[in-house]
């Protein structure tokens, strides 16, 4: 057990207040990664300075993607008095509204409670129209749906964003990592910081960017293959030739071609056909776009061509793939 932090700044911290609303279906890795360094702030400065309650909506117990049952501490209805209240939401994302989230939400921001969204939480933010005007980030998944549903929203594809008083992460285990800069912000709490990442065996993570497509699958296996397939991913709608890619990554043809079959036996065009086709998938999947205009955003001729490739692909028409995904939430 670690001793209390000599340090008697930390012992000046004031006692704050979180709040976690539990959806249905809600990342259960995502809230654990944000209410462990709390815990373990706690322990380091050695008394309750983190406080935090579970949450429900009209239900005691919330059972998570995982299939993991939690009991929530309270419902929405009687919590008050939080200093932040975070949604941690659900995958996928539910097509009806969650009753009576959204009026509790405005209630809160009315009191001046900070608000945050983790995983697919900030889509429940912007529904209520309170991310209006703020910098946020959503799973990467999500990106497409939160950018066609709510046009006053910038959306990022940061791991997480600090607006003001709006605090949003794009899932998993990047909850630490916005926990760990809330954490920061305090006085005298450099220590504290670095203590909790000690006893979690992590290292700080500054504003990384998601990975998407391909290269979620890949890593970083290497630096000029990173960067090729971040210029296709970057340019979708209007793709570029292997020329093109290879002098924008300062690389001749050849070398690029050589990398590509070496890292991923695959060539540089059939690379970037799969991470067009990727996208397009998610696109299907979570927003509700038509094939047409799915096709154009992700750079094909015409629909027939890209329903080709994708059937090609994935061994499904693009309609009886959308129709198979939706019948299955």
């Amino acid at each position: 057990m670690s001793e209390p932090a000599p340090a008697s700044s930390l012992h000046d911290l004031t006692v704050q207040r979180f709040g976690f609303v539990l959806l249905q279906n809600f990342s259960l890795v995502c809230l654990s990664a944000a209410i462990d360094p709390l815990r373990l702030a706690n322990m380091v400065v050695g008394r309750r300075v983190y406080d935090y309650a579970l949450l429900g909506v009209d239900a005691p117990q919330v059972t998570s993607s995982a299939g993991v049952r939690v009991l929530a501490d309270a419902d929405i209805a009687g919590a008050a008095d939080f200093d932040a209240v975070f949604v941690v939401g659900p995958n996928p994302i539910p097509r009806s509204p969650v009753a009576g989230l959204g009026d509790w939400l405005h209630q809160c921001s009315h009191r001046g409670v900070a608000l945050g969204g983790l995983d697919t939480g900030s889509y429940f933010l912007a529904r209520a129209g309170l991310l209006d005007g703020y910098r946020c980030t959503i799973h990467w998944e999500d990106q497409d749906l939160l950018l066609e549903r709510f046009p006053k929203v910038t959306v990022t594809s940061r791991l997480y964003e600090i607006d003001r008083d709006r605090y949003t992460c794009s899932g998993g285990i990047a909850s630490l990592d916005l926990m760990m800069q809330l954490l920061g912000r305090a006085p005298g709490s450099r220590e504290l910081v670095a203590r909790v990442l000690e006893l979690l065996v992590a290292e700080a993570r500054h504003q990384q960017r998601q990975r998407t497509s391909l290269r979620q699958y890949i890593g970083p296996a290497h630096g000029k293959l990173d960067e090729a397939l971040q210029i296709m991913e970057s340019n979708l709608d209007e793709p570029l030739d292997v020329p093109e890619i290879a002098g924008l990554t300062r690389l001749s043809q050849r070398q690029l071609e050589r990398l590509f079959r070496d890292r991923l036996h695959k060539s540089p065009a059939q690379a970037y056909l799969e991470i067009r086709l990727l996208r397009a998938r998610q696109m299907l999947y979570r927003t509700s776009n038509s094939i047409e205009e799915i096709s154009v955003r992700t750079g094909f001729v015409s629909a027939t061509h890209f329903a080709t490739r994708y059937k090609a692909l994935f061994l499904l028409s693009p309609s009886a793939d959308r129709k198979r995904y939706l019948g299955s939430l």
